[in-house]
């Protein structure tokens, strides 16, 4: 699948879009879905290359930790240097790259099948994206994400009501009697000691989830907002998405 601009307007060249498939995967089966959504600077390789993705999946369904799973991890942005998860790359998450997955690949094809997760702008675009489409994932997950929006990339003009509606702490206030009735849960890590000011915010987000009755976990460790913290994170982050 190639990961190309979502609105043919970008003057981006094509770029893949990385998927995993579990051991054994099989056609006779149908999996949970994992998309994984990088940062800026960033690519879809931050998981293969810094994280280990595909391995450290592997060893996790081998001890039973989690289910067998799908991950997507598509491209977003002019290039890897700069952009977001907002405008024509949430357009192209939710009306291009989902549908082509539940199309091409044995997906467990419904909103309980379904993880966004990602780390820094990634995890900002998760909670975004999830909180905008509320019947499109049952699990979101912010690594060293931040919840508020910057007037930035597709937000760079924006006006107080479009910056409101992408607002991931007020979206969660307005909609929260209705992710309570899905089910919708929630994942946040982040560094405690090099990424002091995420994890404030973070921590912030967890304790206005937690006023609303909404399930979440909070995953805090000494370190940084770096792949080594992603790194450490991962088996839990994975965990909460597809338990076994």
């Amino acid at each position: 699948m190639a990961g190309d601009d979502p609105g043919r307007r970008l003057p981006a060249p094509p770029r893949p879009t990385v998927v995993y498939l579990p051991p054994g995967a099989s056609d006779a089966r149908r999996y949970p879905v994992v998309y994984l959504l990088h940062g800026f600077p960033g690519s879809p390789y931050q998981f293969v290359d810094s994280l280990a993705l595909a391995d450290r999946a592997d060893r996790a369904i081998a001890a039973g930790r989690v289910r067998s799973f799908i991950a997507v991890v598509p491209p977003a942005g002019v290039d890897v240097r700069r952009g977001d998860w907002a405008g024509p790359w949430e357009t192209y998450l939710v009306g291009r790259v989902i549908p082509w997955v539940d199309a091409h690949l044995p997906t467990l094809a419904d909103r309980q099948g379904r993880t966004l997760a990602g780390l820094s702008a990634g995890g900002y675009g998760a909670l975004d994206i999830g909180l905008r489409h509320p019947r499109l994932a049952a699990t979101l997950e912010a690594w060293s994400g931040y919840f508020r929006p910057f007037r930035e990339e597709s937000l760079a003009g924006a006006g107080a009501s479009e910056l409101a509606a992408h607002d991931p702490t007020l979206l969660v206030r307005r909609d929260a009697a209705r992710l309570r009735a899905l089910g919708t849960r929630f994942f946040l890590s982040c560094g405690t000691t090099h990424d002091r000011a995420t994890a404030a915010e973070t921590k912030a987000f967890a304790a206005e989830l937690r006023s609303l009755g909404l399930p979440h976990e909070l995953w805090l460790a000494p370190g940084g907002h770096d792949g080594a913290l992603w790194r450490r994170q991962l088996p839990a982050a994975l965990t909460y998405a597809v338990p076994a």
